[in-house]
């Protein structure tokens, strides 16, 4: 029998009604395709959209053309741009939430000006704004390469604020996920960066829907949202994508390592949650949130709780390799006819690393045929010489 969680990919997916919720969405490569590892990316669209439908039938939100789909690691602007069209498209056909990365990656890595930048985050805002989708302004490398100061941050910001027709996340993606990220908002310093942040939110009170805040600092996390939670203005129960009635500007968890207690939240507040960890979890995920809709947040701390492991497995150091992980477990749960990435990811990671991710989704139920899952992870190992190795 199909249980809500599993609800077909068709019409109107079931609402989470006490979070808003985003997978960060993978990208599948065309396994078939002649390209070098540093030319365009060639996706396989079919199964790139058909996960997407996976995750909307789930009722999570899907954050497209971001960090997940190796933007910056694979995936030009070209390719994200095509991308974010062909997924609201499908989001329209299925009633699916979209949120979508608009950054700077059309510039080369270095040498642009601040109004290279402002240009490139214009022209990708515009097609994020055209396909419909809540607009993700993405940390930009090439911005934090020119080690502009505060003062450079509020001033463009706050013109991309003024000009965006409807409300943006913010995004601050720490050095862990990308180290050329290193001192973003003007400062290295933490605290003072922290400051710059919330002066462009009070500056731009009604441009802010959130800010997605991937710092893997669980405290620091919770003391941003409670400032944030005075600022902007009020967010209504009936906001498309759920997340009940609140006050404030929304604080997106990307924290992969703490967020069951991010999201499960404290007497002061709770993080929605902006996340790559549930691209390979969506359904206990969805599970998990319809617990604390169902007034149960002892529930959904014994549904996520255990996947922890899993997700601290993935996002490991160098964290930036998660994508890996991320789409063995697609490859593995049979969401994928292969494991090829862009750029050849698939080699980031050890075979044990890739063994133990298997043996802990496994351990989670994760794989709707568990002999298919076993039986491509002995096939994986073998075609690397590595037989040998057992597997759940």
């Amino acid at each position: 029998m199909t249980t809500p969680e599993a609800a077909p990919a068709t019409g109107t997916p079931p609402r989470l009604r006490s979070r808003r919720v985003f997978a960060a969405a993978h990208v599948v490569a065309d396994p078939r395709a002649d390209t070098a590892p540093d030319g365009p990316a060639a996706l396989d669209w079919d199964a790139t959209l058909a996960f997407r439908r996976h995750l909307w039938a789930h009722g999570l939100g899907v954050a497209e053309a971001m960090d997940t789909a190796q933007r910056g690691m694979g995936l030009d602007w070209a390719g994200a741009a095509e991308l974010i069209r062909r997924s609201a498209a499908e989001a329209r056909a299925v009633g699916g939430h979209l949120a979508c990365g608009a950054g700077t990656d059309q510039l080369p890595p270095a040498g642009a000006s601040l109004a290279d930048v402002r240009a490139a985050y214009e022209e990708q805002l515009t097609v994020v704004e055209d396909a419909g989708a809540l607009p993700v302004l993405m940390a930009s490398r090439q911005l934090a390469a020119l080690g502009a100061g505060p003062d450079a941050y509020r001033d463009l910001y706050g013109h991309l604020l003024r000009q965006a027709t409807r409300p943006v996340i913010l995004h601050w993606l720490g050095p862990a996920f990308d180290p050329a990220l290193a001192g973003y908002w003007g400062s290295p310093d933490l605290d003072t960066a922290t400051e710059t942040l919330l002066g462009i939110i009070a500056d731009n009170p009604r441009a802010v829907d959130g800010v997605k805040v991937s710092l893997l600092d669980a405290s620091r996390e919770v003391r941003l949202r409670r400032r944030l939670r005075t600022m902007g203005v009020a967010r209504s129960a009936t906001d498309k994508g759920g997340g009940g009635r609140r006050a404030g500007v929304r604080c997106y968890t990307g924290d992969d390592f703490h967020y069951p207690e991010l999201i499960a939240g404290d007497a002061h507040g709770f993080s929605d949650a902006l996340l790559g960890v549930f691209d390979p979890l969506a359904p206990l995920a969805a599970a998990a949130v319809r617990r604390l809709d169902a007034g149960d947040p002892a529930g959904f701390r014994a549904v996520l709780d255990p996947t922890v492991p899993l997700a601290r497995h993935l996002f490991q150091a160098p964290t930036r390799y998660y994508k890996t992980g991320v789409v063995l477990l697609a490859w593995l749960a049979g969401h994928q006819s292969h494991f090829t990435m862009v750029g050849g990811l698939q080699s980031a990671r050890s075979l044990p690393h890739l063994r133990r991710a298997h043996e802990l989704g496994a351990a989670l139920g994760l794989f709707p045929d568990p002999d298919l899952a076993a039986a491509r992870m002995r096939a994986l190992l073998a075609v690397h010489g590595a037989e040998e190795a057992s597997t759940t």
